[in-house]
């Protein structure tokens, strides 16, 4: 019978440690390319929702897809409407419910970030397959976390 090695509370053996870190480093790596657009990293991460979208989305559409809730969201919403890249509106068909829809000039803008993957995966110095492997086991670690989560 194989004996499982002892776990170590080394702060740099913890892979809580290095997903916090790389974590960090990239959205720090992406703070002065968004700051060309007028984006924060929560804007931006917002706005590529509403471009893959073919249409408006509603509020809680958008927080499904970025894993948060309305009470985090809406402030974004309310800013990226501000700057003139969205605009909000009830839902004719449900009251309740809050539309986004993508301005001219927040189409526009999509253009302007198009470089930004290309400079971000040029700083992390992998290729496109280890780029892929990473992102990978990333999807993986979050849908096996979430999963056990959601059973227990």
């Amino acid at each position: 019978m194989r004996s499982t090695p002892a776990l170590s509370l080394d702060l740099d053996s913890q892979l809580c440690f290095a997903l916090y870190d790389a974590s960090r480093a990239v959205t720090r790596a992406y703070g002065p390319l968004l700051g060309e657009l007028g984006l924060t990293y929560a804007q931006y991460i917002t706005m590529l929702v509403l471009w893959e979208a073919s249409g408006p989305l509603h509020v809680g559409a958008i927080g499904v897809r970025l894993h948060l809730d309305t009470s985090t969201l809406t402030p974004l919403l309310k800013r990226l409407e501000s700057l003139g890249f969205l605009s909000r509106s009830r839902d004719p068909a449900d009251e309740r419910r809050v539309l986004i829809t993508l301005t001219t000039a927040g189409a526009e803008l999509r253009d302007r970030a198009t470089a930004i993957p290309y400079q971000i995966a040029s700083q992390l110095g992998l290729d496109r397959a280890a780029e892929e492997r990473l992102r990978d086991t990333l999807r993986h670690i979050t849908h096996s976390l979430d999963s056990e989560q959601s059973s227990a």
